[in-house]
């Protein structure tokens, strides 16, 4: 169930495809060239702008990408760059071949993969045939821990109960939560060793809460943001399970705030 949800992700665009602009399809997608890095598998890779870090995605993360897919007779057959919006996704919910070329990659990189039947839809019907062609930028591995998680950085703007947050991204819309609202949000979150705890990312579906029902430091946070804002959030021990339970110490947690009901 969890791997068909991904397929659906990533394969949301493919109605729409025939109606859009085309995408050309690169000049090797008939086959892999003589350059092109095989694996055990049979998939076959091919670097096309490197990465700007060094740490790859393991197989319980999860991936921020932009793709886009063709049929080996250059046909698209779906692509985030219709709507210019990456799709974030588990790896283990991605098409077999695709999850092991993503984790070959780095942030900021690029990839050609040449994925065959047997590591895509394996003859499923209604589904596309043979050997399908991705090219996947790699944007973010979301479930690792940033660079700041052991404390906040000048950067951050702290409250007076001791609750430091930054913004990730500025919001769509004007309407704060009030403390008794109940949101939908998209989350991650880490202890200050950067072991990660929970993440609705992970689980592939955002959860939904009360806001006077968590912990005290996500009620002050979320009612500083908007929806379709993100944020990092660095919540001491006080304002999150005061030391009663486990995760223990200060928690960070990144926020996306879907909507406010």
């Amino acid at each position: 169930m969890r791997f068909l949800l991904g397929v659906a992700v990533l394969l949301l665009p493919i109605l729409l495809a025939a109606q859009a602009q085309p995408i050309p399809a690169p000049p090797d997608v008939g086959a892999p060239p003589a350059d092109a890095t095989k694996t055990k598998s049979g998939l076959a890779t091919k670097q096309m702008k490197p990465g700007t870090g060094e740490a790859h995605p393991g197989k319980d993360d999860v991936v921020t990408v932009h793709y886009s897919a063709w049929s080996s007779d250059g046909k698209l057959v779906t692509s985030t760059l219709r709507s210019g919006k990456p799709a974030t996704v588990a790896v283990q919910r991605m098409l077999p071949g695709l999850a092991e070329g993503v984790q070959l990659m780095t942030v900021g990189e690029t990839r050609r993969m040449w994925i065959p039947e047997s590591l895509s839809f394996k003859g499923q019907p209604g589904k596309p045939k043979g050997t399908l062609v991705f090219d996947v930028t790699l944007i973010e591995i979301p479930t690792h821990a940033p660079a700041d998680v052991k404390k906040p950085g000048d950067d951050a703007i702290k409250t007076a109960s001791g609750l430091a947050y930054k913004v990730l991204r500025e919001g769509t819309g004007t309407r704060h939560p009030t403390k008794f609202s109940t949101v939908t949000v998209n989350y991650t979150g880490w202890s200050t060793d950067g072991k990660m705890f929970d993440s609705s990312l992970e689980r592939g579906t955002p959860s939904t809460f009360s806001l006077d029902h968590v912990i005290p430091g996500w009620t002050e946070g979320l009612q500083l943001m908007t929806e379709g804002e993100k944020a990092r959030f660095w919540i001491p021990q006080n304002l999150a399970y005061q030391g009663k339970q486990a995760p223990y110490g200060m928690l960070v947690f990144d926020i996306e705030l879907v909507n406010v009901q």
